[in-house]
């Protein structure tokens, strides 16, 4: 249960699995959360005194040198043990981006879940916000993405991305990126809800595909790149060295061959997306569970701002159209923002149209109002969708811009051409997630984060669409300079290895074919609760009352699958595919109902029935503190233990 402290009339210092809110935080002499959230930061150094004595320096399989180190050969001193430079956890966007970076100082292992292009940037279909016509500015794309944001943005890291996010567009086409180009030989650039101006650079309706394919194919062609496809997160390997808690890599399951595969790297980015499949029904491809968020609380990292969850207002609707699908997708298909753009306009099913009667910028509005808008006319009038009609312009241009949308549709006999999309809101981004720096730092020293995964202070309360592939590739940019510089002074001692008790898959020799069915059917039910559970109390319109029960049932639900699980032989160390995704589900479900919790405003994404309104004092981010690892369920506790031979005071 939460304990709230008074800190003063605007500052609020909850303790909710460690949930803090305020300007300043009471004795840690921090006050702005986003300006400096730098390893010397206040809030980092009270972490790291309250853990001081845990684990020493010997612990460690990095040392720094007070010398230049030179870069590692790839070494796999066996099959379930690799050194690297660089370890990079995900093949989307930041990435393989940064890995193309880091490449050329070093040896990079890039893990991925499943196939390398299967990531939320594949799916992305807009496209890339930048400045890039002279009639625009950066000064017009601060301002569009802060307002967007509910003013909770950090206006430095804005001023940062938008300012460098023409130079990250011109880079994508010097490697390869084909983006689509107007009658005048110019870059295209459409308009979407929220902007000022036409800044977003597409490929036609598969942008990510296109930049997914340039960069795949870069990294592929690149000798000091390798990948290891079909590799599962399990947990990052860390210690305490005193003060500090450092990142060393990660355990990964080979998912192909049921082995537990142990990465030993001096720098690790964790770039492995979000968590859309808390919920039911998400645009997000079926790897995204949350893992390198959950992975990153458990490894003591700093969580902000989880409670803004992005519900893309705009997901066709299987059950409008003409021939449903003969399977239930696994994800759900996105009609991107661009439709709207180009002057799709919403109507309910009465015909009616409604967005001018919420907002004055009608279909333009930003996300957070059009799903919000839709989600009442659904309730009002008991309806399952509305419907998105872009029929009324050409067809050719139609066509020419949304490809993908119109082939989808027409595979189940519906003519964007000649008839209204039916469009439902779904789970699509987690504006929140690992606190990071200007440079993608954290406070855990030698783990830095791009992508979906951070938390940059970028997308404040609600993101501006098309500034997610913009925010990965600036900062996996600007995180090169500070990995490379720290791989350089940074060895690797490859005798420390199995310092950390290794992880054992459950197979049916450990468990018993019975129980291993047993586990997996259970496993699979309890997601499927926990999914609506998050939908029907965490969605696009919340109140405490609501908040509270999901609380509840999401630890009761925690707690039947976990003792089912701990009565039938499974261990702290034991893994398997679908139980480790399941441990992240419940890690990332209860970081947003924590954060939600706290915020008590209306702010952006995040709408409380009973606080209705945005209340100024409380502008400041969410942020949540670790979790004590010997009262946690499973879920936030890491795997890993360090022998107890190595531990000494500091």
């Amino acid at each position: 249960m939460a304990a709230h402290v008074s800190a003063g009339n605007i500052h609020n210092f909850y303790l909710a699995g460690q949930v803090y809110r305020g300007q300043a935080y009471p004795n840690f002499g921090f006050t702005n959360p986003f300006k400096e959230p730098s390893w010397s930061s206040g809030v980092f150094k009270a972490l790291r005194a309250e853990r001081c004595g845990c684990y020493s320096r010997g612990v460690s399989a990095i040392t720094e040198s007070s010398k230049p180190c030179t870069s590692i050969r790839a070494v796999s001193v066996s099959s379930s043990t690799k050194y690297y430079d660089f370890t990079v956890i995900g093949s989307g966007v930041a990435g393989l981006r940064y890995a193309l970076e880091v490449a050329k100082q070093g040896t990079v292992a890039v893990i991925t879940k499943d196939e390398p292009h299967e990531s939320n940037t594949n799916y992305a279909q807009g496209g890339v916000s930048a400045v890039l016509c002279p009639l625009d500015s950066v000064e017009s794309h601060m301002q569009d993405t802060m307002v967007a944001g509910a003013h909770l943005c950090d206006e430095e890291t804005v001023r940062v991305v938008c300012t460098e996010g023409p130079e990250r567009i011109r880079e994508l086409i010097a490697m390869g990126a084909s983006f689509d180009h107007g009658e005048d030989g110019n870059l295209h650039l459409a308009r979407e809800g929220g902007h000022s101006h036409r800044r977003i650079v597409h490929a036609a309706d598969m942008t990510g595909r296109e930049i997914e394919r340039a960069l795949l194919e870069a990294v592929l062609n690149d000798p000091n790149i390798s990948v290891f496809k079909h590799h599962f997160a399990i947990d990052l390997l860390t210690s305490q060295d005193c003060l500090n808690t450092v990142c060393h890599g990660v355990d990964t399951l080979n998912i192909k061959t049921n082995e537990v595969v142990r990465f030993i790297s001096k720098v690790t980015l964790l770039a492995s997306g979000g968590a859309g499949h808390i919920y039911p029904s998400t645009t997000n491809p079926l790897v995204a569970t949350g893992d390198g968020m959950a992975m990153a609380h458990r490894a003591q990292a700093v969580i902000s701002n989880m409670e803004f969850v992005q519900f893309h207002p705009t997901a066709l609707a299987d059950e409008g159209l003409p021939i449903k699908p003969q399977t239930a997708r696994e994800n759900a298909f996105l009609i991107t923002e661009a439709v709207r753009g180009d002057g799709g306009i919403l109507y309910n099913l009465g015909m009616e149209r409604f967005m001018p009667v919420y907002d004055e910028r009608a279909e333009l509005a930003p996300r957070d109002v059009v799903a919000r808008s839709i989600d009442d006319q659904l309730k009002k009038r008991n309806e399952k969708y509305v419907l998105l009609d872009i029929s009324h312009k050409a067809r050719d241009k139609i066509l020419a811009h949304f490809p993908n949308i119109a082939s989808e549709c027409l595979k189940h006999g519906l003519d964007i051409t000649r008839q209204p999309i039916p469009v439902v809101p779904a789970a699509h981004y987690m504006c929140g997630g690992v606190r990071a720096g200007l440079q993608g730092e954290t406070n855990v020293l030698g783990l830095f984060v791009a992508g979906e995964v951070a938390c940059t202070g970028l997308h404040g309360a609600n993101r501006l669409a098309s500034n997610s592939l913009l925010e990965a590739l600036v900062f996996a940019r600007r995180a090169v300079q500070p990995s490379t510089e720290l791989m350089k002074r940074t060895r690797l001692d490859v005798s420390a290895s199995e310092k950390w008790t290794r992880p054992v898959v459950a197979t049916a020799r450990l468990l018993g074919d019975e129980v291993i069915s047993k586990i997996t059917a259970l496993t699979k039910e309890v997601r499927g609760e926990l999914q609506e559970v998050m939908w029907k109390y965490v969605g696009i319109v919340r109140s405490t009352i609501r908040l509270t029960t999901a609380e509840r049932k999401i630890a009761e639900l925690e707690a039947k699958w976990e003792t089912f699980l701990f009565e039938h032989g499974w261990e702290q160390t034991v893994v398997a595919l679908e139980a480790c995704e399941m441990r992240n589900l419940f890690c990332c479900a209860k970081l947003v109902v924590s954060s939600a919790l706290a915020r008590h405003e209306s702010r952006g994404l995040h709408y409380m029935t009973d606080f209705p309104f945005v209340e100024e004092s409380k502008r400041i981010p969410t942020i949540i503190l670790p979790s004590s690892p010997t009262t946690a369920t499973w879920s936030s506790r890491r795997l890993q233990n360090i022998s107890s031979s190595s531990l000494i005071d500091c």
